[in-house]
Parts: C-alpha cells; sequence; structure tokens
C-alpha cells in the first residue's frame, strides 16, 4: 500500500509576487480610470460653456434685430434700446443691452460723382449690442448700417479721383521728361 502523504510533492514557499504585481495593475487602472473621468468631465465643462457663449451670442443679434425695428436712426444723437435695464429674451434667461451711434459725427454722406442715383445721401450708424446669457457668457456684436435720405443740395457727390476719398495726400504732378540733345 502506499502512503498517501508522500504522493504529492511539498509545494514551495510563495514569495507573493503574484499579489504585489495585481495590485500595481489595479493602481494602474484606477489611475487612468479618473484621469479619464476628469478629461471627461472638463469637456463636458466646455461644451457648456460654448453653449452658454453661444446663448449670448444670440441673445447680442437679437438686441441687434431689436434696434432695426425700435431705432430712431437719428443723425443727431445716440440711442439706447431698451431705454433702461437689459431685456430679458422671453423663454430664456438671456438677456441684451443695444445702442444705435450716428457716425461721420452725424454727417450725411453724398452719392458718388457721376451717378445714376445722385438724388440722395446716406447717414451711417453702427448698432451695437452686448448679450449676456445664463453663468454670465457675454457677447458684443457690431452692426453698420446705412440710412437713405433725401438729397441734401449742400453736400455734392464725391468725386471718385478726389484725394479726400483716400487717406494719402494727392500725388505730386510728375514733371516732365527734358528732351533728349
Amino acid at each position: 500500500m502506499h502512503n498517501p502523504i508522500h504522493a504529492h510533492p511539498k509545494p514551495r514557499a510563495q514569495q507573493g509576487a503574484a499579489l504585489v504585481v495585481g495590485l500595481l495593475l489595479l493602481l494602474v487602472l484606477t489611475l487612468l480610470a479618473i484621469s479619464g473621468m476628469n478629461t471627461a468631465s472638463l469637456e463636458l465643462v466646455m461644451a457648456g460653456n460654448a453653449q452658454y457663449y453661444q446663448n449670448a451670442f444670440q441673445a447680442a443679434e437679437t438686441g441687434i434685430e431689436r434696434a432695426l425695428v425700435d431705432g430712431d436712426f437719428n443723425p443727431g444723437s445716440s440711442q439706447r434700446i431698451p431705454a433702461e435695464d437689459a431685456t430679458e429674451i422671453p423663454g430664456t434667461s438671456d438677456t441684451f443691452v443695444a445702442s444705435i451711434a450716428p457716425q461721420m459725427g452725424g454727417k450725411a454722406l453724398p452719392a458718388m460723382w457721376g451717378s445714376t442715383w445722385d438724388s440722395f445721401s446716406t447717414f451711417h450708424f453702427e448698432i451695437q449690442s452686448v448679450g449676456t446669457s445664463s453663468r454670465n457668457a457675454v457677447a458684443t456684436n457690431r452692426q453698420g448700417i446705412a440710412v437713405i435720405a433725401p438729397f441734401d443740395p449742400t453736400v455734392l457727390p464725391l468725386d471718385p479721383t478726389s484725394p479726400a476719398l483716400t487717406d494719402s495726400p494727392a500725388p505730386e504732378p510728375t514733371p516732365p521728361a527734358a528732351p533728349a540733345p
């Protein structure tokens, strides 16, 4: 008969390397998961901020539209729309404030010389609108506009060759070339 105790060899003493390696891998996986969660959270905040800025931009565009509809476009004075506090856009918490400012000192700009449309003048304005969304995202939009006005006989059409249309001074006339001997 044979002794069952000696049938199997005695196991060697274990060093515990598998446990240490397993714990290190678990630590690495945990760090990767935490890093991934932080990145995802940051991207979510960035996407939210982009959305709030887009809401502010749209609120500023609404302010420009309201200024076009409600504006007086008086070349003698500026105008604020709304006259008091910022207007809240219905259905949102977004607001806007717009202003209309005359350009070129409120003076009329004549039609171009030689134009068949020389029976009118134009007044130029700049609309500036500031939109604000929740979380205080702010967008500022500007829009130029020209208002056609009746012809002003005191404002003469501009000659397109006139140096007044450019920032540079008029060129000096060149002297005639000397005859060859």
